[in-house]
């Protein structure tokens, strides 16, 4: 690899960067990548009369804050941050450093944006879709009714069994991710649709054939996902949805409704399968934007 004129003062740059293609196997773009963030610090080094080897944990602090104030986002900081410390662990190791400038340095705070999520008007609009003069209509019904009332990802939703199901205690028995089971509450509504699919629409669906596929295809097999997500799209657009939308949405606006509406987090948390609370705690920044929009809307001095 040839050296730039921007590695002047880090004449090891190019030394680390073969060093870390080796160990990681990184592709082209990824290696560029890396290039070009560590010739950007150097430049900015070579600016201040900086050598690589010179650089303190204060320099680096500031060349992250010229970074935010140049309006370059924080995950770009972030991602120019782990660069250099993968830079300055390898100058450690190899002996060239008694110190690492970027040790006990905390990345540029990423936020997490709000998930997308439909308001109770539009998940009743896409609730009411699908044709229930048709078995698969009648189906999908029964599966969005489903996915709302007990915010299901679409892999649990899609591999549901009828052994799963228990409508005598209006429970749905969830194996979710790593294997881990959870029962969730099927909700009145939720359950008139369920005992009357598997009356009417199932059997239609079935034939002759026998399964234990709660939802089946035509072919009395279970449906993929992305047939799923193809069905969810065609029923938005019968609503008049003009927001884009997945299967995902409905969980997510699941969980934003219980929030809306005063649920516990911890119980919300449970009822998702989320592991660890803080995945859940999002819900409550959508919850807290919903009402800071309505206030501002009709409130006198919103």
């Amino acid at each position: 690899m040839p050296e730039s004129a921007a590695s002047a003062d880090f004449p090891l740059l190019e030394t680390y960067l073969d060093a870390v293609w080796m160990e990681k196997g990184l592709s082209e773009n990824t290696l560029a990548a890396y290039r070009r963030d560590l010739q950007a610090f150097s430049r900015w080094c070579a600016l201040r009369n900086r050598s690589g080897t010179e650089v303190t944990r204060s320099d680096v602090e500031a060349y992250l804050a010229s970074l935010l104030e140049a309006k370059r986002s924080p995950r770009s900081a972030a991602r120019a941050l782990s660069c250099l410390r993968g830079f300055y662990r390898y100058l450690l190791r190899s002996g060239h450093l008694s110190d690492d400038p970027t040790l006990g340095l905390d990345s540029p705070r990423l936020g997490r944006p709000l998930p997308k999520t439909l308001s109770e008007a539009d998940v009743d609009a896409l609730l009411k879709a699908p044709n229930l003069d048709d078995p698969i209509g009648f189906r999908d019904r029964c599966m969005l009714e489903l996915l709302y009332a007990c915010g299901l990802r679409v892999s649990e939703l899609t591999g549901l069994t009828l052994s799963q199901l228990s409508l005598n205690q209006g429970v749905v028995r969830i194996t979710g991710k790593g294997g881990k089971e959870r029962l969730v509450p099927i909700g009145e509504e939720a359950l008139h649709w369920m005992q009357r699919y598997l009356r009417e629409a199932r059997p239609e669906l079935l034939g002759n054939t026998t399964s234990e596929v709660l939802f089946p295809s035509r072919r009395a097999q279970m449906m993929t996902r992305q047939t799923f997500w193809h069905r969810i799209k065609q029923h938005a657009i019968t609503a008049g949805i003009q927001k884009s939308i997945s299967p995902h949405v409905l969980r997510h606006a699941f969980a934003t409704h219980l929030v809306n509406h005063g649920a516990d987090l911890r119980v919300v948390q449970l009822l998702l399968g989320h592991s660890d609370l803080s995945t859940t705690q999002i819900y409550t920044h959508v919850a807290r934007q919903r009402l800071q929009s309505l206030h501002s809307k009709h409130h006198p001095r919103g």
